[in-house]
């Protein structure tokens, strides 16, 4: 039987600590999926055949994160799959759209079928999954959940909760029930001490490029 080629992929994201989660994610399934590099803030140099952009905290302009990945395929990899956030994204060449969701199973197998050369692969092809959170983010020491994460880490940079709740593609409600729930956990009452919560507790974009570990 002939043996199965990994697919290479890269992925994408602007902090070091969510793209090197999701690295250590893939570990067990070295034989399905190779994670050649992960890259925050900086193009892409191996070629591979899929970049999976991660949009935790995403703020970049599409075109610039799509011409920085040196990839065959690309795949866009959220929490929200808002109808209106696939179609922006597809137009710029986008092939994939996975929710957060998924398994780690269920997540290789799309990648799989996407380096087959499927197109408009999205999560609405799979059973519903259990409200898991894979991967890691800044914050998840201090209780934070992704989502909450996610809040503060646009906070930080500078963003109001209009342009935030776009960001995210959801409320401006859901958003203000994430700050509050958010501000308990890490003990603040006020934006500026957030920002500063924020800056000293690694919610700042980084800038890195590196081959993942044991790529």
């Amino acid at each position: 039987m002939e043996s199965r080629v990994p697919v290479r992929i890269s992925i994408v994201n602007d902090y070091d600590v969510v793209v090197q989660g999701l690295a250590r994610m893939f570990e067990p399934m070295k034989d399905r999926i190779q994670v050649v590099e992960v890259s925050t803030n900086r193009p892409g140099v191996a070629p591979v055949d899929i970049a999976l952009i991660d949009s935790f905290a995403q703020t970049r302009d599409i075109n610039q994160v799509l011409a920085e990945a040196n990839a065959e395929h690309y795949v866009f990899y959220s929490w929200s799959l808002a109808p209106d956030l696939i179609e922006t994204w597809a137009g710029f060449g986008v092939v994939g759209f996975l929710d957060k969701r998924l398994t780690a199973e269920e997540l290789a197998d799309a990648l799989e079928r996407i380096k087959r050369g499927e197109a408009g692969v999205v999560s609405a092809d799979y059973p519903p999954s259990a409200d898991i959170d894979l991967g890691d983010w800044p914050g998840r020491d201090h209780g934070l959940t992704a989502r909450e994460a996610e809040v503060i880490a646009l906070i930080t940079q500078g963003l109001g909760n209009d342009e935030i709740a776009r960001r995210m593609f959801t409320s401006i409600n859901t958003v203000k029930t994430y700050i509050r729930s958010a501000y308990r956990k890490i003990d603040v009452d006020t934006r500026t001490r957030a920002v500063l919560w924020g800056v000293d507790h690694g919610f700042r974009p980084d800038a890195i490029k590196a081959a993942a570990p044991d790529a």
